[in-house]
């Protein structure tokens, strides 16, 4: 046992927080100084239901229904302890090995031995936790050892105030009661899955304080891995558990969690600004007026037009003939050299074609999709067809030659893309396959495909969609896939502009253009709305899942945000080109076009 705490003191100490749902705090007992050298911290005999809402009062995720051990130490005000998973169980600090001992802003925290069953049984592992401060930022990493691969490590924090959550330097919002779970990127993975994780674009979360200021807690990993944070309330705070996942495409009975920061700000923007200062580093981030993958006509642009081609059902909104009238005539309005043409569904049904890349017969075919670029050439405009960056119809013959490409979580089970109900039976569809550009045989099918519609019909940019969907998995790193397939394609074609839908962090380093707005990404990126934006008139969607929403003109002059987009589906040209020439008008004036 420690010297803190005697094992009987420790078993009343868990025993009233079982009972009582240790919504208070459990008192620090005092340090112990040695006459030269570190000070020997206690060790405060904390559970999983300490200082939280047992039952919970809001929304709440999955946890167990029995105090688990969650042993912890007092560093500047905040007490921290840590669990460690394998892919087997979760693993708490043995408190008899525990110690900490601190000498003037730093403090070590070292652990021999592990207990697993809710703190019933003991197994051999190791834990060393590193803390250092400086004024009102601590920041810390750790070490955990055991004898089979480890999957993860959580970080518990305690001593956090309430207030308003910040996900990413995204407006603050009030949960209220409810317990917040959130995970980079993706979801951590776990967007669609049983957690359901919301997802960040960045491992970085703020919580305002209406009375005590700005805390934020960030990921200073430099390193796209999966983080997850999640925040738990009680009476005089939250419990946070800031958890980093280890490439699960490695075996790693050691691992190294890369350093976590906890820091007070004066207030959320300054708090933001800090954490992408560590991500230019990180991930090399290139400032947006320097950048060179960003062609000069991107810098000019001032209006997308997104022509829908095919839904999935085979209900065409535009051929290609009808393209080319919708262009001649935005030709008459607008420079057409200031105009991007994006083309959603050029290839026929919306997704269940994925990944043949071949031009609609019923749109006009090879012969049309030709016509439409080599005139739209002529008149000034730029294209950029869709790709489905990580989607393929297992029921293609073609499946066969990528099939080693297919995606399986950290834990092994099977992730699909089968969220999205495509023929309204109220059932989502499952023959859509989740594909890892990290495996060759998949990143050589797309590269090939998006070489050949360059090539063969003079695209200037591809639009890879899902970009964002980073998953772990046990095969390889779709990040480092992204970006292999990026760059053997721009050393191809230098003068063709590689587009992704939605970004994290790291995707801006070589993608300059994204299709989901980020206020912090301006600074290297641009943006422009979603093909899902409502077009003029009815608000349809177009080939997207989410039916009708409604259009609203305004959307389309807010500055600084997205280039100014218009979504243009089976009648927006027929029945609502007034509406189409206002909001190209409002193009014009935001882009200082006369």
């Amino acid at each position: 046992m420690t010297d803190d705490f005697s094992r009987r003191e420790w078993l009343r100490a868990v025993g009233a927080a079982g009972l009582t749902g240790a919504s208070g705090l459990v008192p620090p007992a005092p340090t112990i100084a040695s006459a030269a050298g570190p000070v020997r911290r206690a060790v405060l005999p904390l559970v999983s239901t300490s200082e939280v809402f047992v039952p919970p009062r809001g929304r709440a995720f999955q946890k167990f229904s029995f105090d688990f051990p969650e042993p912890s130490v007092e560093f500047a005000g905040y007490r921290f302890g840590f669990l460690i998973f394998t892919r087997e169980n979760v693993y708490g600090l043995d408190l008899d090995g525990m110690k900490a001992e601190a000498a003037a802003d730093r403090l070590t925290l070292s652990a021999n031995g592990l207990v697993w069953a809710g703190g019933q049984q003991r197994v051999p592992g190791r834990l060393t936790a590193r803390f250092r401060l400086s004024g009102d930022t601590i920041e810390w990493d750790a070490e955990a050892v055991m004898d089979q691969p480890i999957k993860s490590v959580s970080t518990v924090i305690r001593g956090l105030p309430r207030g308003k959550i910040s996900i990413g330097g995204g407006t603050a919002f009030d949960p209220g009661e409810d317990e917040l779970l959130f995970g980079y990127p993706f979801g951590a993975g776990d967007l669609f899955g049983g957690n359901t994780a919301g997802g960040m674009g960045t491992p970085h979360v703020a919580i305002v304080s209406e009375t005590r200021g700005i805390w934020s807690l960030s990921s200073l990993d430099d390193k796209v891995r999966a983080k997850r944070f999640f925040l738990q309330p009680g009476e005089a705070g939250y419990r946070a558990e800031a958890i980093f996942e280890a490439e699960g495409w490695l075996d790693q009975p050691r691992l190294q969690v890369p350093a976590w920061r906890l820091a007070k700000s004066a207030s959320l923007e300054a708090a933001t600004e800090r954490h992408y200062r560590h991500l230019e580093t990180a991930y090399r981030l290139p400032a947006w007026e320097t950048r060179p993958d960003a062609p000069d006509w991107l810098r000019k642009t001032a209006l997308v037009l997104a022509l829908h081609g095919a839904h999935f059902t085979g209900f065409v909104f535009n051929d290609f003939g009808r393209m080319l009238d919708i262009l001649r005539w935005t030709a008459t309005r607008i420079p057409a050299d200031r105009v991007l043409v994006f083309l959603p569904a050029w290839d026929g049904r919306y997704y269940w074609n994925y990944p043949l890349y071949q031009a609609d017969p019923r749109m006009g075919g090879a012969e049309g999709l030709k016509r439409l670029i080599d005139e739209g050439h002529g008149l000034g405009f730029r294209f950029m067809p869709m790709f489905g960056m990580n989607t393929a119809n297992r029921r293609h013959p073609e499946f066969a030659k990528f099939a080693d490409a297919v995606t399986q979580r950290v834990d092994g089970d099977q992730f699909d893309l089968n969220w999205v109900d495509w023929d309204n039976d109220r059932h989502q569809e499952g023959w859509s396959a989740y594909m890892n550009l990290g495996i060759e045989s998949w990143r050589r099918w797309l590269t090939d495909r998006i070489a050949e519609v360059i090539e063969r019909y003079g695209a200037d940019a591809y639009f890879l969609d899902i970009s964002g969907g980073w998953i772990n998995n046990q095969k390889a790193d779709m990040h480092e896939g992204t970006r292999r397939m990026v760059a053997d394609l721009r050393a191809r074609y230098p003068r063709v502009l590689a587009c992704g839908e939605f970004p994290y962090d790291a995707l801006m380093e070589f993608l300059p253009l994204f299709h989901v707005y980020s206020r912090p990404g301006m600074k290297y990126s641009r943006f422009f709305s979603h093909l899902s934006h409502p077009a003029p008139g009815r608000g349809s969607s177009g080939v997207h899942e989410s039916g009708f929403g409604r259009f609203d003109e305004q959307t389309l002059s807010i500055a600084p945000g997205p280039i100014p987009t218009i979504t243009v589906v089976d009648d927006t040209f027929t029945k609502h080109r007034d509406a189409m020439a206002a909001a190209i008008a409002k193009a014009k004036e935001l882009g200082g076009i006369p």
